[in-house]
């Protein structure tokens, strides 16, 4: 059953004591569509710091003094060895280039860029997923061609909540996109970042935004917050119930989607990091995030096993 707003608002108001009986429905729905199969991402942090934009959360703008490494764009070894390494050690079913700033910046990134998706397609069997920034179809087109399966553009959050936490561009611009991306037949990655200030409607809204845009795969980030970020500033973290609950609820909007918890899930689950499974999730991050650590994978490999769940290989 298709979860209506009101129903959608209602559920994610779950108190505590009820919050597990949520976490079963969704995790109903997640075997229905999924079995129990769990993918796993691994992403390369090909270009570092100095970005045009101001997102709040982002440690790596350069309107904002943060401690982040700063460097240019990975060589195409660098990032094929990065994939190796993901497929061979972490048993990661998909890797994703990702790289700073609003767009591509230089006909030799995208050069560097495109032939790196070739070596990793040649290589391995990974899905293999960028995250550039705003791109247009002819861009699209040229990384379809080198061996792209899926793009990755994150909404961040609610449009009623976008001015909130960026300035610098549009949440129009991020949709556009999205659309061409799908024009041109790639699967689409688009999630948000949690704990910004958004309120619970504004999840919900950011979660019908997406199965209007009729997205793949929906990436769950949770706050992480880094000194000399706006988003640092009266930081208010998520309790680990909160953080399932809305899992539970984009699994029960976007039922037959992938629904994946990717950063932040170590800090605001803690120990109730293996529910996220049955809240619903059926994709993880495994390894480093952009700027910040990941779990071991070795951790996340058998927190899986002890959960009975399968690597969707």
């Amino acid at each position: 059953m298709t979860l209506s707003f009101k129903e959608a608002i209602k559920l994610i108001n779950t108190p505590d004591e009820e919050t597990f009986s949520l976490l079963a429905e969704a995790d109903k729905t997640r075997r229905k569509f999924k079995g129990n199969k769990i993918k796993l991402c691994a992403i390369v942090n090909a270009k570092s710091g100095r970005c045009s934009e101001n997102c709040a959360f982002c440690s790596q703008s350069g309107h904002f003094r943060t401690e982040v490494p700063v460097y240019p764009l990975l060589s195409k070894e660098e990032m094929l060895e990065a994939a190796l390494n993901s497929e061979k050690n972490a048993r990661a079913t998909c890797f994703s280039i990702v790289t700073s700033g609003k767009s591509v910046k230089t006909e030799k990134e995208m050069e560097d860029i495109t032939a790196a998706l070739t070596a990793i397609k040649e290589r391995t069997k990974l899905d293999r997923c960028v995250s550039l920034g705003t791109l247009n179809r002819a861009a699209i087109r040229k990384l379809k061609a080198a061996g792209l399966t899926r793009l990755h553009h994150n909404l961040e959050t609610a449009e009623s909540f976008f001015g909130q936490i960026c300035t610098t561009h549009t949440y129009q611009e991020r949709l556009e996109t999205i659309q061409a991306a799908k024009e041109e037949n790639l699967a689409v990655c688009s999630g948000g970042i949690f704990g910004l200030g958004e309120t619970l409607e504004q999840r919900v809204e950011l979660a019908f935004a997406l199965a209007e845009l009729k997205v793949d795969s929906v990436p769950i980030n949770i706050l992480n917050p880094v000194p000399g970020t706006p988003a640092a500033v009266n930081y208010q973290p998520l309790k680990p119930l909160e953080v399932l609950r809305l899992v539970a609820i984009y699994r029960l909007i976007l039922q037959d989607k992938d629904i994946g918890v990717f950063g932040g899930r170590e800090l605001s689950l803690g120990t109730l990091q293996p529910l996220m499974f049955l809240a619903g999730a059926n994709v993880t991050l495994i390894g480093d995030y952009l700027t910040t650590k990941g779990q071991d994978p070795e951790r996340d490999l058998k927190m899986l096993a002890d959960l009975g769940l399968e690597i969707d290989a």
